[in-house]
């Protein structure tokens, strides 16, 4: 998209993360942004009539926040902003393989997939510069529907077997064999996001999430550790769970959705059916965001749809 966008005149300014967006007085809005990670450096702004936010839900959530509850620019950002977040109600768990001069990164990210069950949907994954950052959460496959039981014996697994444990985590050539397993639910659970001062860095305030009482997203799937026995039983692998979900009891998702999402006016959501913020003529937003529910699938072509239905009648066709 970028490149179509480049050759019909469009011009990519990188090494820019965006700090604020504010009306610049003449039905439009001033931009302002900085160097991503050198502070100081980079500093500018721009200004543009219409405004898309295409930031992913994190991103998104957190520059409206900080511009409507920091910065006052967007005061009329609706109050439900943060509210309605989905996880997919997902769990995730893995497959080392046993073959350390395997090499399972040929071929797509997403290549098999299947439904075990009618609301459950599940992917097996590959990953290519992206998987390394499982070596540090992984740990052992361990059952349990009560959390705090769960994470009692993970973490006597541990203690039983350590070097069983790190094995997986100093395994050679890690994202070569590593296979990850996505387990996705239509089960609605819902989060919130707010910002809120860091407790590490009590001087910041960052973007945290909160579980909605009743709508909580599970941190255990029975499906999902059953999937990972059998694909480690055919392939010869070692399964396995990422320790947030068994030892720390919280869910884990690759796939956070809502948070601004489509509504007919300000009281219910974010952004109006043409994906228009409510309150503030000219901003939009066009990523996920606006997915009010769990799809129980990988939402990217979901996503993709909803993007290219906004910009195939934007800004001449009307919305319906």
């Amino acid at each position: 998209y970028l490149h179509l966008a480049e050759r019909r005149g469009a011009r990519i300014l990188t090494e820019r993360r965006v700090n604020s967006i504010a009306p610049d007085g003449d039905g439009g809005y001033r931009v302002g942004f900085e160097h991503p990670w050198k502070k100081g450096e980079g500093v500018g702004s721009i200004e543009a009539g219409r405004v898309v936010l295409a930031a992913g839900v994190l991103g998104t959530l957190e520059l409206l926040l900080r511009c409507r509850d920091e910065l006052g620019t967007l005061p009329n950002v609706s109050p439900r902003l943060g509210d309605r977040v989905r996880t997919n109600s997902e769990a995730v768990t893995a497959v080392l393989e046993s073959d350390v001069d395997a090499d399972l990164t040929r071929g797509p990210a997403i290549s098999t997939d299947f439904h075990p069950d009618p609301r459950t949907h599940i992917t097996q994954n590959r990953y290519v510069g992206g998987g390394k950052m499982l070596r540090w959460q992984v740990g052992p496959l361990v059952d349990g529907s009560r959390p705090l039981r769960r994470s009692i014996e993970t973490a006597l697994s541990i203690l039983r077997h350590p070097l069983r444990t790190v094995r997986p985590v100093f395994a050679k050539d890690f994202e070569k064999r590593l296979t990850a397993i996505t387990v996705m639910q239509e089960v609605d659970s819902e989060l919130s996001f707010r910002l809120k001062r860091s407790r590490l860095m009590p001087w910041k305030t960052v973007l945290q999430s909160e579980s909605v009482k009743g709508r909580e997203a599970p941190s255990y799937l029975p499906v999902a550790n059953e999937a990972a026995r059998a694909f480690a039983e055919s392939s010869g692998g070692e399964p396995l769970n990422l320790v947030v979900e068994s030892l720390g009891g919280r869910s884990v998702t690759a796939h956070i959705l809502g948070g601004a999402v489509i509504s007919d006016d300000a009281s219910g959501g974010v952004i109006d059916a043409g994906h228009e913020v409510h309150g503030h003529p000219g901003l939009f937003v066009a990523d996920a965001s606006a997915i009010p529910v769990n799809l129980g699938v990988n939402p990217s072509l979901t996503i993709t749809a909803l993007a290219e239905r906004f910009t195939s009648r934007w800004p001449e066709k009307p919305y319906s």
